[in-house]
């Protein structure tokens, strides 16, 4: 018969060792004792979490509830049904975008590329459509292919010639800046058709209550759904799970606020197409992030890049996949700006765009620093940018004002990230 010899040594110190054995405790992973404690172990997670420095989203939720509360002060006309469907409408292009950059921001990257890649999607889709005369859905084709194959081409330096992202994506940003300026020809405007494919992007609205109504409903159903598989499937393997409980609460918050924008859409012209189709965008994206090895690699390359080469993972494959698809983002960013004003000019992709891109997945909890951030942050951010950005306009704050209190919120969210990655390597969980 064998001998556990690292339990009989165990149980010889216990005896030799009376007071050690009674000081003793068992190490339990304080995620079970939730559902034991109720209530009270739901507060107990929570403080565990701010006091590891696992913050999640709470600043940045924090944040909007305050802005919508001063802003609302100041302007009763803030929380109007038209005001929030127009902030709705208004941020779809930077999210878009900034859900591309998420996925390099995973890697410890960054792209500075994407406000000139986005201008060369407009661009080539405007010149092909309504210069050329090329089938509409065919140029939106092409021009969104041209932004893939352009973060690809960047991805290329950068993982296998072994140039800095920064670098490249900055060459990036000059050389395509000029190139939407070349074919947009000396004219350096050209109106697209507000009834087209592109033009509806932003104009289109499901009038119908029950467009906005049923969203709301088979978002909650399947946040419920597979929440609760999910949590099987946890507990049948035998490791933390959320209790049902839980779940339902949970589920019930997302009814509120799910419920609540659309009755405010109906108050107005409907649930706009483009708020629908970024919903789809982030599901899918966080789908592909969280559920998927393709996902696993990349949050594996942003923790560290020697241990995943050592894995069997390749590098260069994921690192330029990356690149390729901040690039395809940032191409469909461009068709949405490009139906926001009509047409495909010189200003595309200027001015302050990066920055707010960036900003956006910043601000909505994705780490500067790598292997942290989930794409539904790109929905928080661009809603505190954009909703900032509102505010100002409502009080008639000139645009230096703006860029300011934009960029000082951007230093808040880095501060904050900065002190939370600290408060996890004090905490041992980084």
């Amino acid at each position: 018969m064998s001998i556990d010899k690292t339990s009989a040594s165990t149980d010889e110190h216990a005896v030799a060792n009376p007071e050690a054995a009674a000081d003793a405790v068992t190490v339990v992973d304080p995620r079970l004792l939730v559902r034991e404690q109720g209530l009270a172990g739901y507060v107990g997670e929570f403080k565990r979490k701010m006091k590891g420095g696992d913050l999640g989203s709470v600043p940045v939720v924090i944040g909007l509830i305050v802005i919508c509360i001063i802003f609302q002060s100041l302007n009763s006309a803030f929380l109007s049904a038209e005001n929030l469907n127009n902030i709705a409408v208004a941020m779809v292009a930077t999210g878009m975008m900034s859900v591309g950059i998420i996925f390099v921001l995973l890697l410890g990257e960054i792209d500075l590329s994407v406000g000139s890649v986005s201008g060369v999607a407009g661009a080539i889709t405007a010149v092909l459509s309504v210069t050329h005369g090329v089938n509409e859905w065919l140029a939106v084709l092409i021009a969104l292919a041209s932004g893939a194959a352009i973060g690809a081409l960047h991805g290329f330096f950068f993982a296998r010639i072994g140039a800095p992202a920064f670098a490249v994506t900055l060459a990036g940003l000059l050389f395509w800046l000029g190139f939407m300026l070349q074919i947009l020809g000396e004219n350096g405007t050209i109106n697209i058709d507000g009834e087209g494919v592109v033009g509806k992007l932003t104009t289109y609205y499901f009038s119908d209550v029950a467009a906005a109504y049923g969203l709301a409903l088979v978002a909650v159903v399947l946040f419920f759904v597979t929440s609760f598989l999910d949590s099987r499937r946890r507990e049948a393997a035998g490791i933390p799970s959320r209790p049902l409980g839980d779940l339902i609460m949970r589920t019930v918050l997302l009814a509120i606020v799910a419920f609540a924008a659309a009755i405010m859409f109906n108050q107005y012209k409907g649930l706009p197409l483009a708020l629908l189709l970024f919903i789809l965008v982030l599901v899918l994206s966080d789908f592909v992030l969280r559920r998927t090895s393709y996902g696993r690699k990349i949050f594996a390359l942003g923790g560290s890049v020697e241990a995943s080469r050592r894995a069997g993972i390749n590098v260069t494959a994921v690192r330029v996949s990356v690149f390729a698809l901040a690039g395809f983002f940032a191409a469909v960013g461009g068709l949405f700006w490009a139906s926001k004003i009509a047409a495909a000019n010189q200003s595309a992709g200027a001015g302050d765009l990066l920055m707010n891109v960036i900003a956006a997945a910043v601000i909505g909890g994705t780490s500067l620093f790598g292997g942290r951030g989930r794409t539904w942050n790109a929905l928080l951010g661009v809603m505190v940018i954009t909703s900032i950005q509102y505010g100002l306009a409502l009080e008639g704050i000139a645009t230096p004002v703006q860029y300011m209190i934009t960029g000082g919120v951007l230093l808040a969210t880095v501060v904050i990230d900065s002190i939370t990655r600290k408060t996890q390597k004090t905490a041992g969980r980084a």
